[in-house]
C-alpha cells in the first residue's frame, strides 16, 4: 500500500539504514584524543557504504552515547546537530534523526538540520534499564508545533527496547490506541534490545490492527537478509543497523558487502 514513506523513498518497502555516531562529547566513551573529526569521518564512511549499497534512507543516531540517558546532554545535542549538518552534502537519500532517548532533543535536532523524519519513544510508560520511562505524545506534538517542525514526520517506537510496559497490554491494542489518540506517522515494532529481531507474529498482529489507518508499520530491530522475506510479509519496511556492520556487531563500521546482500534480499522480497 502506498504511503508517505513509499513516496519519500521511492521504494515499495522502505529500508532505513542506521548511521550510528561514535560517542559524542560529554559521554563516557567519547575519544577526546581523536575529537569530532573522527566522529564525522566515521559517519561519512558509513554513509558512503550504505548509499552505494542501495539503502533507501538513513537515520542518524547517537547509539554510542552509553550508558543511555532519558534526557540528552546539551553537548550531545550540539554535536549531533553539527555532524548531521556537516554531512548533509554527502546525502543522496532522505534522512531522519534519533537522539536517545529524548523526544524533545530529537525534534530539536531534526528541525535544525532539516530532517524528513525522526524516531523515538513518544508515548507510553515503561520500566527497565534506565529506570522509570514515561512519555506523552501530547508533549511531543506541542513541542513540534512550538519549534515550527510540523514537516518532520514522527515515527513512534511503540515497545521500548531495554524496558517493558508498566501496564502491559497486547501490542496490537497499543498500536490501535496510539493510532487513534496520537496520529503517528509510522509505528515501529522492536525486539527486546538493539540487534535482536522483532517477533514476526507480533509484527503481523500490529500490521493487521492498523491496516485500514494508512499508517506504515516497520520492523525496528534485528532486521537482516536472512529474515527479510518473512518480516516484509507484514512490515512496510525496516530500520536496520547491526546486521549491516562488520561481523554483525553494532559498534563496528558498516560492511558494504552486508549492505548489498541485505538490499538484494529486500528486492527479492518486495
Amino acid at each position: 500500500m502506498a504511503n508517505w514513506l513509499t513516496e519519500l523513498s521511492g521504494a515499495p518497502k522502505t529500508i532505513i539504514g542506521m548511521a550510528h555516531l561514535p560517542a559524542l562529547p560529554g559521554t563516557p566513551f567519547y575519544d577526546s584524543a581523536k575529537g569530532m573529526d573522527h566522529v564525522r569521518d566515521w559517519v561519512r564512511r558509513d554513509l558512503e557504504a550504505m548509499q552505494q549499497g542501495g539503502i533507501h534512507a538513513v537515520m542518524f543516531c547517537n547509539e554510542n552515547d552509553r550508558p543511555y540517558r532519558l534526557d540528552a546532554d546539551q553537548a550531545s545535542v550540539a554535536a549531533m546537530a553539527d555532524v548531521v549538518a556537516s554531512l548533509r552534502p554527502d546525502l543522496s537519500v532522505p534522512f531522519g534523526v534519533d537522539v536517545l532517548w529524548d523526544p524533545k532533543a530529537t525534534l530539536a535536532v531534526a528541525a535544525a538540520v532539516g530532517a524528513n523524519f525522526c524516531r523515538e519513544i513518544f508515548t507510553g510508560a515503561f520500566a527497565g534499564d534506565f529506570g522509570l520511562w514515561v512519555r506523552s505524545a501530547g508533549d511531543a506534538f506541542r513541542y513540534r508545533r512550538e519549534i515550527g517542525a510540523e514537516n518532520v514526520r514522527l515515527m513512534f517506537n511503540i515497545n521500548a527496547e531495554f524496558a517493558a510496559q508498566l501496564a502491559p497490554r497486547p501490542l496490537a491494542d497499543v498500536a490501535r490506541s496510539v493510532v487513534f489518540s496520537s496520529s503517528p506517522d509510522a509505528l515501529l515494532v522492536s525486539g527486546p534490545i538493539t540487534g535482536q529481531p522483532v517477533n514476526a507474529s507480533g509484527l503481523a498482529e500490529v500490521a493487521a490492527a492498523v491496516e485500514t489507518s494508512g499508517v506504515p508499520v516497520l520492523a525496528n530491530t534485528g532486521f537482516k537478509a536472512a529474515n527479510a522475506a518473512e518480516l516484509l510479509k507484514y512490515a512496510d519496511g525496516a530500520v536496520v543497523g547491526s546486521s549491516m556492520k562488520v561481523d554483525g556487531i553494532t559498534w563496528n563500521p558498516i560492511d558494504p558487502v552486508r549492505v548489498r546482500a541485505l538490499m538484494d534480499a529486500v528486492a527479492a522480497a518486495s
